[in-house]
Parts: structure tokens; sequence; C-alpha cells
């Protein structure tokens, strides 16, 4: 296989479009990603079945401190599969979005920003793509697609909470749920 693209960027001749080599590096294969969340999801599932079997017996006891911690116990799995649900439905609701941004181009490009050894941006850096992406929110708040992007632009300065803020609007803009 021969590539006419820089030497860390080798042709793919499985990824071809129209029977020509695609250049560039691979898309990332996220199926070990999806595999180990998967895998998460079914060991929550049987520990809140053996949480609520439990939480069943102690009611069984008849005692009243029994029914009292049973009730406890059975409320517990029904907390957690909520807080799976909607941490599930909210990362495909962010995936979703992040798909339609990089199809339309809109994606924040950080590829030419200078980061840390650790991976993270520098901090100069990311203030700076976060006053460009706060003034292009401010001219159109009401756009999903600027408070997506200033989520992101949150996310890389650093403020999580925030970011996840942004991206809770941005998803609730797209279903016309303006928050």
């Amino acid at each position: 296989m021969t590539s006419s693209g820089p030497p860390n960027e080798p042709a793919h001749d499985d990824d071809t479009e129209g029977g020509a080599p695609r250049l560039g590096p691979r898309k990332k294969d996220s199926r070990p990603i999806v595999w180990m969340i998967a895998f998460l999801v079914v060991a929550l599932i049987v520990y809140f079945v053996l949480l609520g079997w439990r939480g069943f017996q102690l009611i069984a006891s008849g005692s009243a401190a029994g029914i009292g911690l049973g009730l406890g116990v059975i409320a517990l799995p029904l907390i957690g599969a909520w807080l799976v649900y909607a941490t599930l439905r909210a990362g495909l609701e962010h995936q979703k979005l992040a798909a339609i941004m990089a199809d339309e181009g809109r994606e924040l490009d950080i590829s030419n920003l200078p980061h840390r050894a650790s991976g993270r941006m520098e901090r100069d850096a990311a203030d700076e793509l976060f006053a460009q992406v706060k003034a292009e929110w401010e001219a159109d708040p009401s756009d999903w697609r600027n408070t997506y992007r200033i989520a992101r632009a949150y996310d890389y300065a650093g403020d999580r909470t925030r970011a996840r803020s942004m991206m809770k609007r941005a998803v609730a803009q797209y279903h016309g749920r303006e928050q």
C-alpha cells in the first residue's frame, strides 16, 4: 500500500469513496466504549435486581424495622435505574448534536491550538477560543448550535458545571423546549 499523504496519515484501502483510497487517519472505533457501557449497565441491572430482592426479603420479615429498611432498600434500585436512564439518554442526545455539528462543519476545531503534555488545552488558548465562541452565542443565544458550541468552549476552558448546563440547554433548544 502506497500513500501520497504524510507518513503519519496512511491511505486506507478499505475506506474508499468512488474507488479512490481515502487519506487521513481512520475514524476512532467506538465499539470498546459501547461494550464497556453495555457491560456496566448489565452489571448495574443485576445489582439492582439483587438489591430489590433483598428489599422484598426484608419486607417479608414482617417486623417494623424490616419493612422500613426494605422500603428504603427498594427505593435505591429505583433511583439507580432512573440515574442510569437519564445519563444514557443525555449521552445519546449529546452524540446526536455532535454528529449534526460535525456534518455541518460547525464543530470547534482545536487541532491547531496549543495543548499541555496532559492533553488539556493551554489556558490562554482556551480563554481566547471561549471569547470568540461567546461572542457568537451572544449574537444569537436561541440557536442550539451556538449553545452547543459555547458548551464545548466551557468544557475546553475547564468549567464543566457550565458546560453541562449549556449542553442541557442546547438539547432543549434542539427539541424546541427553550430553557
